[in-house]
């Protein structure tokens, strides 16, 4: 059968199959048992392989009052952990038909303007991470099924919620440093009011407090290798002693921390280790290279792609939070004098 130069239509199909144009679209909806024979099923599928014929899916979904699309809700894209977050969500959003449009917001944490004149007419669902979350209530995405990132999952906005393990990174960073011998450790925080952060520093803490001797101080700093060099810098020329390793929160942090340790003439891991969270392309770019976690960004964006179908279809999502790795690289070696 000779296909036609322009796309073919169900008409086209109805035409080919010899039947109307209801019947096609109920064959190729898959609602067509009990209504039409399955020869004639038959007939209509040939014909639309023949034809080489796709069902419209916009006006499809326009009739169905769905669109197929996924907001995800992100920080701005100031790293490549959110880029992976999205190349994730989207390869399970396409075997699934669906749609993935990225909204970082602008100010990278707080509130944000509606990318959309009415999110509830525009989407079908929203994946937000927690250090985000002030942006839902601008797009109205709260009152959309919504699947939280890195989010306390006892009171989340969301229909579900998913996490890395970062309690487990953080309890692998500890244990790797009390093992080197480290028991003064400056905490360089993540300034941002997030649950992420929160797990983060309470680990590390209890962590600690648990070993006779040991010490943790914290300094705060924004997200920003500017932000990391100015807080590291104060904090190491405080009165008091030195620490010997810094935990940072974030691998940029780290990447922070390491121009203010060079500044202040101190070297890596010689005189102080330092250790971050992400595994970022940088972890590997600085000299020494940064012992730090290793967080799946691809397979988080996955997860949260799933739960929302889950949530969508009216299915529990999977449960169990995603495994981290602890990477050591160059970074950290056991204190002077241990």
């Amino acid at each position: 059968m000779a296909r036609s130069s322009t796309r073919p239509t169900s008409r086209d199909v109805a035409q080919a199959a010899g039947v109307s144009q209801a019947a096609v679209s109920l064959v190729l909806g898959d609602k067509w048992r009990g209504r039409v024979s399955e020869a004639t099923a038959a007939r209509v599928r040939d014909a639309a392989r023949d034809l080489g014929y796709r069902p419209n899916l916009a006006a499809r979904n326009l009739r169905l009052g769905r669109t197929r699309t996924v907001l995800l809700v992100v920080p701005a894209l100031t790293t490549e952990f959110f880029a992976g977050v999205y190349t994730g969500a989207a390869r399970v959003a396409a075997d699934h038909g669906f749609g993935v449009v990225l909204y970082p917001s602008p100010e990278g944490v707080g509130p944000a303007r509606d990318p959309f004149a009415s999110a509830q007419a525009a989407l079908d669902g929203v994946i937000a991470s927690s250090m985000a979350a002030d942006a839902l209530t601008a797009i109205r995405g709260d009152q959309l099924p919504l699947v939280m990132l890195d989010s306390d999952p006892h009171g989340s906005l969301g229909a579900a919620t998913v996490n890395l393990d970062i309690t487990d990174g953080i309890r692998q960073v500890t244990e790797h440093l009390i093992a080197l011998g480290h028991r003064r450790v400056l905490h360089l925080a993540a300034d941002v009011p997030s649950w992420t952060f929160e797990i983060r520093a309470g680990e590390l803490a209890a962590r600690m407090a648990a070993v006779p001797g040991a010490d943790v101080r914290t300094a705060r700093a924004p997200i920003s290798i500017e932000g990391a060099l100015t807080a590291t810098e104060a904090a190491l020329t405080a009165p008091g002693p030195r620490p010997t390793a810094i935990v940072c929160d974030d691998d940029k942090l780290a990447a922070g921390a390491y121009k203010a340790l060079r500044r202040l003439g101190l070297r890596i891991p010689d005189d102080i280790s330092v250790t971050g969270v992400d595994d970022l392309g940088l972890a590997t770019a600085i000299d020494p290279e940064l012992t730090t976690v290793r967080l799946d960004a691809e397979r988080f964006g996955e997860r949260g792609m799933q739960a929302l179908l889950a949530v969508l279809d009216g299915r529990e999502p999977d449960s169990g939070d995603i495994p981290v790795q602890l990477v050591v690289r160059g970074s950290t070696a056991p204190p002077t004098g241990s």
